[in-house]
């Protein structure tokens, strides 16, 4: 009796590459790199400390990145980690191969990196949570309806909204009772003096440090966010990737045209509710500061919670559509070569800035406002792109990428392209 063999896993072809995945993982490493400037030129307690005043110049610029970026990227990027997973299992189930020991040999690589990332680059590593949560996914693996993905993603985010509430409401009554309220304002007081006396031993350590002194206070500030910084984030992030999971097994991007409308009605009512939700909540977090719990507090993060998935969705949707047209899909093609080699552009960013802003580099750490921080973005960002075109007309992968499938597949992959073939530009 004869028996077909199993195909082996292997990196998707070139020619089956959705085009417009690469654009939008492109937009969003500009946006992401938006957010995170001001985390690599400032002490992340500066977040948590009460708002200070600034030009003009730089609370426009403060404002906007709040409205349009904070909370936004890093959800469309979770989004379409979701997309891809949703995308490979179903060519894994095509080709009848195993998927599951795949995938988890790809997230432990993705953890290594995120580490690697987080404890010896940079401390905003978002690597280490999607690989963890990447394994949650897989529970999802055997979901049939993919309605169920929907419902799952309200659970998570509903049931995280929930519990901020109830836990700022708890608060709040405490400090009405009259020996609890006490305590609990000595317990704010304390927290705040922590916040400031680590905000001055970073500005020392990342402004003037060695390389060793920083990775010293990189740990701390590592642990320090991640047990909070993961609360917060990980329903979210996990949200978002149920929503592309979703997209995904719908194959919503295989055929636009027929889904045209829906995506119409995405982006219109995705910048109908965000667009405004953004806006308040970035007035109130202006107002109240991020560190001390109240209703006001509450509100913004609920606003910005819903504000950042139904914006995000907006934005994916918006160019979804632009890249069915010309010649906005010309323009937008320029995109594809920086979101191909996501992971490594991911990683540029991070490498440049902390050379940029650490005392190991050029020594910038804390003296660069929002608003010249947005400028150096575009200017960075501007640099990725001929870089991802000229790196991508002559190789399948970015470095990192290349390092991730050889590792995951436990085999070197080809990295030379055939120029002969198209190069990086070739249809996808």
């Amino acid at each position: 009796m004869s028996t077909t063999p199993t195909p082996a896993a292997a990196p998707v072809a070139q020619h089956e590459r959705i085009q417009t995945l690469d654009v939008l993982r492109g937009f969003a490493l500009f946006g992401i790199l938006t957010v995170n400037m001001f985390l690599f030129s400032h002490p992340f307690q500066a977040y948590l400390l009460p708002p200070g005043e600034l030009p003009w110049y730089d609370q426009a610029a403060k404002l906007l990145i709040l409205a349009l970026g904070e909370g936004k990227f890093f959800t469309l990027f979770s989004l379409l980690f979701g997309l891809g997973f949703a995308i490979q299992l179903e060519r894994a189930q095509a080709r009848g191969g195993r998927f599951v020991p795949t995938y988890l040999r790809r997230l432990s690589v993705l953890l290594l990196f995120g580490l690697i990332h987080a404890f010896f680059i940079w401390i905003g590593d978002i690597l280490t949570l999607y690989a963890i949560l990447g394994m949650v996914l897989l529970l999802f693996t055997w979901v049939k309806n993919p309605r169920t993905l929907l419902i799952w993603a309200a659970i998570f985010w509903i049931f995280f909204q929930l519990s901020s509430f109830a836990f700022t409401g708890l608060v709040v009554w405490a400090r009405d009772l009259p020996e609890v309220g006490v305590e609990i304002e000595a317990a704010f007081a304390e927290q705040m003096e922590v916040f400031r006396h680590e905000y001055e031993r970073a500005l020392v350590a990342y402004g003037s440090g060695t390389f060793g002194e920083v990775t010293a206070q990189r740990t701390r500030d590592v642990i320090s966010m991640s047990s909070v910084g993961w609360l917060t984030m990980a329903p979210v992030v996990m949200t978002m990737f149920l929503i592309g999971a979703y997209i995904g097994r719908r194959g919503l991007l295989r055929d636009v045209a027929a889904h045209r409308k829906l995506f119409r009605r995405l982006m219109i009512g995705g910048f109908a509710i965000g667009l405004p939700a953004n806006i308040i909540a970035a007035l109130l977090i202006q107002q109240v500061g991020r560190a001390d719990l109240s209703w006001n507090l509450a509100l913004a993060n609920l606003l910005l919670g819903l504000g950042g998935i139904t914006q995000s969705i907006a934005y994916l949707s918006a160019i979804v559509l632009l890249c069915q047209s010309v010649p906005w899909s010309r323009w937008l093609a320029y995109l594809a070569p920086v979101g191909q080699m996501g992971l490594s552009n991911y990683l540029f960013q991070s490498i440049i800035c902390t050379f940029i802003f650490y005392g190991y580099g050029l020594g910038l750490f804390n003296q660069v406002g929002m608003a010249a921080g947005l400028l150096l973005t575009i200017v960075i960002y501007a640099i990725q792109i001929p870089i991802s075109h000229w790196w991508m007309a002559r190789f399948r992968y970015g470095p990192a990428e290349w390092l991730w499938r050889s590792l995951t597949y436990m085999r070197p992959q080809p990295m030379r392209r055939n120029v002969n073939h198209g190069g990086a530009l070739a249809p996808q």
